[in-house]
Parts: structure tokens; C-alpha cells; sequence
């Protein structure tokens, strides 16, 4: 376990990899090459249906300063500047997309041995405000999320985290959406030298009186082929292997199937992630 609470974002985060990270309808390609200066492209196509979506992101990265230049389909440019540990503990991150240029943004992130704390704003004359603080330990640890809209002064997003974790076992429960639903998630490490773990995720929303739950595990069948699987309570289940045929480079094949209605034909997505 690392050191502190970490940030609000990463309660619950190793039980939403497990059941819901890799799994995909789509088919997607990326290829990542580096210049002898440290300069890497990524060039990545997605094929969703009929659509076909490209990106190109070039990262430049100069002592402690990480510049991520992203170019989309739509022709919008896409900026990141990290600025890593300007004082201890502290990151700051500015973004913005062009030519949208309301969308600027700056967030500070603040890592202590009993707190988490990230912040951002909008660079517009009437921005949206967001705050998220954790406070307690690697092993308990409490936190919120908000965010406030300063043009029309309403509260955009409430939401409240607890997790505990041990040396194998992770649990969480958080309140979203301005209090209307209930998340309880949980992650079990079965067996660390095959990397077998299996996880599950409860959501209740009070305002319809839906339950979601989720059950899904993992397997390393040796140490360059992984193995997942899960199911929910809707009847989706799916599947996944994931394979590193060289270092960093990953095939992966997942599909999905509606068990109430086995005449549909399931769904399958690949992908394959290059790294010279």
C-alpha cells in the first residue's frame, strides 16, 4: 500500500479496473514511438460502428515539466502542462483546448502523509469551482468531491467517499450525485502470484429504486497473459485476455453477451497497443 490517503479519485479505483478497465465493444490501435531526445507519439484509431474516431498526442518532457500537445479528429487541439513537485507534495496542472478557449483550466494537486487534496478552476470570468479532499491514512481514509458553478451559484456536484484497506483487501462506500446514489465496492487479492483477485460493486439509486450489482475477477494465466471476467444482475456477461507479446506491447480481445437474449450475436472489441 503507498504511503497516505492518496486523492478522492482512487476510492474505489482498484475495484472499477478490475470490472470495468480493458472491457470493450470497439476496435482500437495505438502506436507509441520515442526519439533518442525523449519526444513520444501516440498515434490511436477507434472504430466505434460505423464511426472511426484518430488522435495524434506528442509528450515532451523536460526535468520536471511534462507537455502533452493533443490532436483529435475534429481538428481540436488538446494542451496539458504538469508541473511535478514545484514544492513537496505539490503538482500543478494547466489545460486548455483549442479553440475553445473558455475551456482553460488550472488544478493543483497536494499529497500529505494524512491528506489528499486536489483543486481546479476555469479560467473564465464565471468558472466552475472544483474541490475534492481526502483526510486519514493508507488504511482509512474519508473525503468529498465538489464542484460549484460561480454563473449560477448551485452546487454542479456533491459527493462523499469512506475506504478502508488492509494488505489484500479493499472496501469503499461513497454517496454521488447530490445524495441520490449509493456505491459500495469491493476488492479481494486471492492469490498475489497469479495476480487472481475478484472484486464486486453495489449501486442503489434512491430517486428510480434501482439496484446495479456487478461481480468480476481476475487471473494471470502466466506472467504476460491476463485473464477477466464479470457479470451483472441486467444479465451482461463478459470476458477478457489480455496478452504482452513484448515489453509494453498488449493484444487484447474482449467481448460480451446478453444472457436474456442469447439470439443476439455478442459483441467483441480488440485492441492493440504497439511499443517499439
Amino acid at each position: 500500500m503507498g504511503k497516505g490517503p492518496g486523492l478522492y479519485a482512487e476510492i474505489g479505483k482498484k475495484a472499477r479496473d478490475l470490472l470495468y478497465k480493458d472491457y470493450q465493444t470497439d476496435q482500437k490501435f495505438t502506436l507509441t514511438t520515442t526519439s533518442p531526445t525523449g519526444v513520444a507519439i501516440t498515434s490511436a484509431g477507434t472504430k466505434k460502428g460505423e464511426l472511426f474516431l484518430a488522435d495524434v498526442n506528442t509528450q515532451l518532457k523536460n526535468k520536471n515539466v511534462t507537455t502533452d500537445i493533443k490532436v483529435g479528429t475534429n481538428s481540436n487541439l488538446f494542451t496539458t502542462i504538469t508541473v511535478d513537485e514545484p514544492a513537496p507534495g505539490l503538482k500543478a496542472i494547466f489545460s486548455i483546448r483549442v479553440p475553445d478557449q473558455r475551456s482553460g483550466k488550472i488544478e493543483l494537486q497536494y499529497l500529505h502523509e494524512y491528506a489528499g487534496i486536489s483543486s481546479s478552476i476555469g479560467l473564465t470570468a464565471n468558472p466552475v469551482v472544483n474541490f475534492s479532499g481526502v483526510l486519514g491514512t493508507n488504511v482509512l481514509a474519508l473525503g468529498t468531491d465538489i464542484s460549484f458553478d460561480m454563473k449560477t451559484g448551485n452546487f454542479t456536484k456533491c459527493n462523499a467517499g469512506l475506504s478502508f484497506s488492509n494488505a489484500d483487501l479493499i472496501a469503499s462506500l461513497a454517496l454521488n450525485e447530490k445524495g441520490d446514489f449509493v456505491n459500495a465496492s469491493y476488492y479481494h487479492i486471492v492469490n498475489p502470484l497469479t495476480n487472481t483477485a475478484v472484486g464486486a460493486e453495489v449501486t442503489h439509486s434512491f430517486s428510480t429504486n434501482v439496484n446495479t450489482i456487478t461481480v468480476g475477477t481476475q487471473h494471470a494465466l502466466d506472467p504476460l497473459t491476463t485473464v477477466k471476467a464479470r457479470v451483472n444482475n441486467v444479465g451482461k456477461a463478459s470476458a477478457v485476455i489480455q496478452h504482452e507479446w513484448r515489453p509494453k506491447s498488449l493484444f487484447t480481445i474482449s467481448g460480451e453477451v446478453d444472457t436474456k437474449s442469447i439470439d443476439k450475436s455478442p459483441q467483441v472489441g480488440l485492441a492493440l497497443a504497439l511499443k517499439p
